[in-house]
C-alpha cells in the first residue's frame, strides 16, 4: 500500500475526495431547494383557497406586496384607464404568441392598481402595437390574484410596452400613484364584452425535480469513490501478478542453472 503515498496517488485521492465532497454538499443543496419550494408551494396553497379580501387590506401605495401575500384574491372597484394600457410582450400558451394586457384601474381614491386582464393571440413581434379589445365603460368590481413586481432590465417600459410587470416602472409613465404589485385578473363585473385568455394558476402540487437531481449529484459522489476504490483495488492486483511473475521467473531461473551444473557435471 506504500504506493497510495506516491505523488501521483495522494494527488489523484485528492481529487476524488473534494469531487466527492462537491457532489454531496450540491446534493444537500438540492434538498434545500426541495425543502423550500415544499414550503412555497403551501403558502401558495394557502393563499389560492383564501377568501377575497379589499385590495387596502394587502396592497400599498408606499410598499410592495409580501412574498407571503402572493396569489391571495384581493376584491377592487374602480375605472379602466385604457389610455394607459400597457402590453405585456412575448407572452406564449400552448406554443402560440401573443400578449398580455395590463390596464390600470384607478379607483376612488385615485391611486390606481395595474391588473393583468389576460392573454391575447397576436404575431407578437414586439415591433408593433396590437390592437387590443375595448375595456367596459364605467365603474367595475376587479378580483384578482396578488403578484410581486418584477425586476432587472426586462421590466423596462418602452411606448407602454414591457416584457415584465413593475408597478415601480409603469408609475412612472402613470399620472397617479399605483399600488406597489399588480393583480392577475380572477373575475370581473359586469363582465367585458370580450374575454382574454385567463391567467395561469400555479401550479402548488409540484415539488419540481430537485429530489432526484439531489439523487443524481450524490450518485456522482459515491461514484468517484468507488472508482478510486476499485483503481486501488486493481493496482494492488496487478502488483501482486508482477511480483508472483518476477517470483516465478526467479525460481526457473535458479532451476536452470542448477540444472546446467549437473549437466555440466556429468559431461565430466
Amino acid at each position: 500500500m506504500g504506493f497510495l503515498l506516491s505523488r501521483r496517488w495522494v494527488l489523484f485521492a485528492v481529487t476524488v475526495v473534494l469531487l466527492a465532497w462537491g457532489a454531496w454538499a450540491l446534493g444537500q443543496w438540492q434538498f434545500h431547494r426541495l425543502d423550500q419550494r415544499k414550503h412555497d408551494n403551501r403558502i401558495v396553497a394557502t393563499n389560492l383557497n383564501a377568501a377575497p379580501v379589499p385590495v387596502d387590506d394587502l396592497l400599498s401605495t408606499h410598499r410592495s406586496p409580501s412574498e407571503q401575500d402572493e396569489w391571495r384574491r384581493v376584491t377592487v372597484h374602480g375605472t379602466w384607464d385604457d389610455k394607459h394600457t400597457v402590453v405585456l410582450k412575448y407572452q406564449t400558451r400552448d406554443g402560440g404568441a401573443g400578449v398580455d394586457i395590463v390596464t390600470p384601474l384607478v379607483t376612488q381614491s385615485g391611486a390606481a392598481v395595474l391588473v393583468d386582464r389576460g392573454w391575447m393571440s397576436t404575431e407578437n413581434s414586439g415591433a408593433s402595437r396590437p390592437k387590443l379589445p375595448p375595456v367596459s365603460d364605467g365603474q367595475v368590481t376587479v378580483t384578482g390574484w396578488v403578484r410581486r413586481d418584477a425586476t432587472g432590465g426586462a421590466a423596462r417600459v418602452s411606448d407602454l410596452s414591457t416584457r415584465a410587470i413593475s408597478s415601480a416602472r409603469i408609475g412612472a409613465v402613470v399620472p397617479y400613484p399605483l399600488y406597489g404589485g399588480f393583480l392577475d385578473l380572477a373575475a370581473e363585473s359586469p363582465a367585458p364584452a370580450k374575454a382574454l385568455g385567463a391567467v395561469e394558476l400555479p401550479d402548488d402540487t409540484s415539488n419540481g425535480p430537485h429530489f432526484f437531481y439531489g439523487l443524481q449529484w450524490w450518485f456522482f459522489g459515491a461514484l468517484a469513490i468507488f472508482g478510486f476504490c476499485f483503481l486501488v483495488w486493481d493496482e494492488l492486483r496487478q502488483r501482486r501478478v508482477r511480483r508472483a511473475t518476477d517470483s516465478t521467473g526467479s525460481e526457473r531461473s535458479q532451476h536452470a542453472a542448477v540444472h546446467g551444473q549437473h549437466g555440466a557435471g556429468d559431461e565430466r
